[in-house]
């Protein structure tokens, strides 16, 4: 059997990876190839595009790449028709991906698309299309099943893959010395995206309000955890502009988020991540004016942060567009470091996310559905 991928963005990479693990696991000698990064490639997929520097964010940004697309979409189309694999496993990306399926059906090639579009948040009409071209919709949440299943998708409900994956690997202990922190410090997690746009825009804005907490609070120390699409060079150029002492951690993000006290993080799955581990944090969003502009009309949703989405109510603080300033930044987190009632309120909320989101298992049983769909459709196929 043969499964290729497409995911096109560091959150894709990680999910790919452990999707791959587990059908590794289920099917130890099945055929993984596609579209993906670092971590899909150790987890034994065979990667015909890697997606360093791939992902951009903003209308601006995607109008100037469009050709680029373009070529990469007929590149793994042909790629299809080459390798001729059982299934395509489309990941999230849905500015990309969503056009790939439609090359994939007139190839003839099954699709799955797994971390779906949020038609509940906006462009409600790509449900419509992965009604039509995909042939199994994978949903993370029973809420976003639903939806799909009410415009015709044959979707199933596996839950979230995160729920598998979100847990520290080492001590405190040991992570405080596999970064260099001090323990006798409150840690602050800088986490400023996985694109090029989002950290340039906001690395600065966030070191910017962590020289205001560390003038007002001497005892805390920064971490960066460094996303493997992003050069260490442009992060380490950017943190020397700033004058601010920043640790840079590679790999076990989720140590880091253990041994913090509070994150500042950019709009995405990150957010999810730090509410999974319980840790307080601030969602910051800011792209170019275009991009906003279009967003205020075309989104339907007060909050853009999964944790907020789920619980259907504000649990972690968001600043958006002009209100990502280094003052505000500095004033949303402070209340944050110390023990009290508003942090106490804010991990209760954080610790009913993980509850809301139900139990673990998600990645086996995506797995499980993906070689039974495959395997149903080779013997449907093969009747035939």
């Amino acid at each position: 059997m043969k499964i290729m991928f497409s995911a096109g963005e560091a959150s894709g990479d990680l999910h790919g990876a452990n999707l791959a693990r587990a059908l590794k696991q289920l099917a130890p000698d099945i055929e993984l190839l596609g579209m993906g990064g670092e971590k899909m490639r150790a987890a034994g997929v065979d990667i015909v595009y890697d997606i360093d520097n791939l992902g951009v964010i903003g209308i601006g940004e995607i109008i100037r790449k469009i050709p680029f697309f373009f070529r990469l979409r007929d590149f793994l189309v042909d790629t299809m028709k080459k390798e001729k694999p059982d299934v395509l496993v489309c990941i999230d990306y849905p500015g990309f991906n969503m056009r790939l399926i439609k090359a994939a059906k007139a190839a003839g090639i099954p699709v799955i698309y797994y971390i779906l579009p949020t038609i509940w948040a906006w462009h409600k009409s790509r449900g419509k299309t992965i009604a039509k071209y995909t042939d199994l919709a994978i949903s993370l949440f029973p809420f976003e099943a639903k939806l799909y299943e009410d415009i015709g998708t044959n979707v199933l409900y596996t839950g979230h893959p995160l729920l598998d994956s979100v847990h520290p690997s080492l001590s405190r202990y040991d992570a405080f010395l596999k970064f260099g922190l001090s323990e006798e410090k409150r840690t602050i997690l800088l986490m400023p995206g996985s694109r090029v746009q989002e950290v340039t825009s906001l690395l600065p804005c966030m070191l910017e309000a962590a020289k205001q907490l560390e003038r007002d609070h001497g005892d805390l120390q920064f971490l960066i955890p460094r996303a493997t699409t992003i050069d260490r060079a442009m992060l380490d150029d950017i943190i020397a502009s700033s004058g601010m002492a920043v640790a840079v951690g590679e790999g076990n993000v989720y140590d880091m988020m253990n041994i913090s006290t509070a994150a500042i993080a950019a709009s995405g799955t990150a957010t999810l991540e730090t509410a999974l581990m319980g840790l307080p944090t601030l969602l910051v969003y800011r792209v170019n004016r275009l991009t906003y502009w279009l967003s205020k009309i075309l989104v339907h949703i007060e909050s853009i942060g999964l944790p907020n989405i789920i619980m259907g109510r504000r649990v972690i603080p968001e600043l958006w567009q002009d209100d990502v300033t280094p003052d505000n930044i500095a004033d949303a987190v402070l209340p944050m470091l110390d023990d009290g009632p508003h942090r106490s309120k804010l991990c209760e909320d954080l610790s009913a996310v993980r509850r809301t989101m139900g139990e673990s298992g998600a990645v086996m049983r995506t797995a499980q559905a993906v070689l039974t769909f495959a395997r149903e459709r080779g013997i449907h196929e093969a009747v035939q």
